[in-house]
């Protein structure tokens, strides 16, 4: 296939980010999927291509008539959450590049905060055969019911292992806290903590306290992916998904991966990184900044050992130093993250990741040209790199 089919991100849109919208879930995707497309130059009647997460409320059908596409060619979803953050890259590049469709919006909306509290340890299905329902039939009895009672299991055996300590966390939700609070979108833009205020704050399940926890967030994210031949002819930055890939293994799980020999670090990511850097054609060193999926800032810590940032037990190390923070050699979710910013199953990081490749970030990193993402850790995830088209 020739380099002119290559996918590239031309657009990205979003609403803003809140605890009550105000509004339906589907206005929000529509209005994020316009912003994409009014930043993309491509008419919205161009739109042939839709992908978003299984999660999603808002049908594709629906979405696109919306936006006034005329002919749906490609339509597809992605399983697993947060895990699924990379996915629609992944199905909008297969089918740009298969010539399935021209133009495809990837988007993301939730109304996570007024509506369903992912957080809250709520049964999201009543189904009985519901296979998230089968699986967590063996956790929910016992009180085991919410995602950061999940990773705190994950992050105590991290500790245990490599000696990491609750203010390792800490570091982490402080550096997150730093970038969102010079971030008018972030939701705790103008108020940056201490690693004496995480210390101080509440706990939520042992080692994890209130600052090392994701918001949960009103808010949609969008983007515009087409081929690198037809944004020859768009005005903006084209930003090309240079490797994109899932993963899952043996011991996946949905975020309760306790089945496997080593529960502290997240197999799916050992997996996928060296054959994601072959693909790009890229070395750890390569990278400028990234967007590393922080529902929890524990997850940071073997996701940047899993990529090849710094050897095992040696991130705390690495975070300590300030590499993930302002300044450092890996900037590490410049718009603060879920942590910071909001919680939209990734999205809005990548967008992030694009903004700092076109210049236009508010926290710029000097000559950011390729970017690692990761998706959801603890579910079957992915990963993706990108790079600006020179």
């Amino acid at each position: 296939m020739s380099d002119a089919r290559t996918p590239v991100i031309v657009g990205i849109g979003a609403t803003e980010f809140s605890k009550n919208s105000g509004r339906s879930e589907m206005q929000l995707a529509v209005e994020a999927a316009h912003a994409a497309i009014q930043d993309s130059g491509i008419p919205s009647s161009e739109i042939d291509g839709m992908a978003t997460f299984s999660m999603d409320n808002n049908w594709e059908i629906e979405v696109h008539r919306m936006i006034g596409g005329k002919e749906l060619r490609f339509f597809s979803r992605t399983e697993y959450g947060g895990g699924g953050a990379v996915g629609p890259f992944a199905h909008a590049y297969s089918a740009v590049m298969s010539k399935q469709a021209e133009a495809v919006v990837i988007y993301r909306a939730m109304n996570e905060r007024s509506g369903l509290r992912f957080g809250g340890g709520e049964i999201m299905s009543m189904n009985p055969l519901n296979p998230d329902m089968i699986h967590f039939s063996h956790y929910f009895p016992s009180g085991f019911m919410t995602p950061a009672s999940w990773i705190a299991m994950s992050a105590r055996r991290y500790m245990h292992e490599y000696g990491a300590t609750t203010e390792d966390f800490g570091r982490v939700a402080v550096s997150l806290r730093d970038f969102a609070a010079t971030n008018p979108e972030a939701f705790y833009f103008e108020r940056p903590i201490t690693l004496e205020d995480h210390q101080a704050s509440k706990m939520i399940a042992d080692p994890l306290r209130k600052d090392d926890c994701c918001q949960e967030s009103d808010g949609a994210v969008a983007f515009v992916v087409t081929s690198k031949e037809r944004a020859r002819d768009l005005d903006g930055v084209a930003i090309e998904i240079a490797s994109v890939r899932q993963c899952a293994v043996p011991t996946s799980r949905q975020v309760t991966p306790f089945y496997g020999d080593d529960i502290a670090h997240y197999p799916e990511f050992v997996a996928i990184a060296k054959d994601l850097y072959q693909s790009a054609d890229a070395k750890p060193e390569d990278i400028d900044v990234a967007c590393i999926y922080d529902h929890f800032s524990p997850a940071i810590l073997p996701q940047l050992e899993s990529f090849g940032f710094c050897q095992r037990g040696e991130a705390k190390d690495f975070i300590k130093d300030g590499h993930i923070s302002r300044g450092g050699k890996l900037p590490v979710n410049t718009n603060g993250g879920q942590i910071g910013e909001a919680y939209i199953h990734g999205l809005n990081g990548i967008a992030e990741v694009v903004r700092q490749m076109r210049g236009t970030s508010v926290n710029q990193v000097d000559k950011a040209e390729t970017a690692l993402v990761t998706a959801g850790a603890g579910v079957p995830t992915g990963a993706a790199i990108f790079r600006k088209v020179s």
